[in-house]
């Protein structure tokens, strides 16, 4: 009969195939387009060896880098023609984008009041941000990150194939040019600036490392400042961005276990009957947006859908929308969501708690 493998080689077995499954299937779902798939693939991945029993654990420091690439990532959209079409709308765009908090608020409230989904949880889950930046910001509140990425990653599938929908539905079609005008973090990368970016982010680590989500807010408003003052050319690397994606994933995944995964999976209905209520506010929110400002119900559709800056970009892009309106207002609402994403998440919490008490 065949002896145990000791532990220490046992773990090491462990984390080799964890990290070769959690890449394979990362890349697997990236190239069939899949929303988010560095991200999902790894997490997936990590939700089978917990509940398994794998008892695996990733470090929290490998977390915050993972956090530090994401807020460095959101800042490469952090550009003067983005802050000029801010200024040139203003008051729309911060219309819009209270409207959306709002609603998202009141989606959140009605997941907690009809779902049995823990305000908590249902206040960063519903929050209409970056999703990733969503789990990293719950994570560091003390929410479930596990349901909450669960939550943002259902909203951020129903609203990709929803808004490929609608732009379908609307008659748009995706021009030739479309993948070379889409946007990119860095297509050749520059060695110096690649380590720039890594020193931004490993700065702004240590910088935030007493501050709220300061892993994930102190690289993305230092990286914003430098790009913007021409010091710095954010250049990450499309493998740097899949080990920081694939880092927020297994650590959330690994965290799973049976009862968790049979807790989400019961509320499951609830998570996407609440994405897709969420959707349809926001797209009466831009219908009538769109015929105040006289703009078209594609573009209006596209900037205010709650989902992620990326790929409403690229939807923008192919179907000849205004791309810059898309950009501003999407970048507008991710700053103001993570800016007042605490805030807005005690208040769902106080809410629930009285109606409860």
């Amino acid at each position: 009969m065949p002896t145990a493998l000791p532990v220490s080689r046992k773990t090491l077995l462990l984390w080799f195939a964890l990290l070769i499954c959690a890449g394979s299937v990362g890349q697997l779902l990236h190239a069939l387009g899949v929303p988010a798939g560095l991200f999902l693939g790894p997490m997936l991945v990590a939700i089978a060896f917990g509940v398994s029993g794998a008892q695996l654990r990733l470090h929290r420091q490998v977390f915050r880098f993972g956090q530090g690439c994401v807020g460095l990532l959101v800042a490469h959209s952090v550009t003067w023609g983005v802050l000029v079409a801010m200024a040139q709308s203003w008051q729309l765009m911060l219309v819009a984008t209270f409207i959306t908090v709002l609603l998202s608020a009141v989606v959140g409230l009605g997941t907690v009041r009809f779902g049995g989904i823990p305000g908590s949880t249902a206040a960063w889950g519903t929050a209409p941000g970056a999703a990733s930046a969503m789990v990293s910001m719950a994570e560091e509140n003390g929410a479930d990150a596990r349901v909450v990425a669960t939550m943002q990653y259902v909203r951020v599938v129903c609203v990709v194939m929803i808004g490929s929908l609608v732009s379908h539905l609307l008659g748009a079609t995706p021009g030739s040019g479309a993948a070379a005008s889409a946007p990119a973090v860095s297509q050749a990368p520059h060695l110096l600036n690649v380590l720039l970016s890594l020193a931004v982010v490993l700065v702004g680590i240590v910088v935030g490392n007493r501050l709220p989500a300061g892993a994930l807010l102190t690289p993305l408003m230092l990286g914003g400042a430098l790009q913007l003052a021409g010091l710095l050319t954010i250049t990450l690397p499309e493998p740097l961005l899949a080990c920081a994606y694939g880092a927020i994933g297994c650590y959330i995944g690994l965290r799973f276990d049976r009862q968790t995964v049979c807790y989400v999976w019961k509320r499951l209905p609830t998570m996407i009957a609440g994405a897709v209520a969420l959707i349809a506010l926001c797209a009466a929110c831009a219908y009538g947006l769109a015929r105040a400002m006289g703009s078209d119900f594609l573009s209006m559709y596209l900037a205010t859908s709650p989902g992620g800056l990326d790929a409403m970009a690229i939807i923008a892009v192919e179907t000849h929308a205004d791309v810059g309106l898309v950009l501003a207002m999407q970048t507008l609402r991710l700053f103001g969501v993570i800016l007042t994403g605490a805030f807005c998440a005690r208040q769902i919490i106080r809410l629930t708690q009285v109606r409860s008490s």
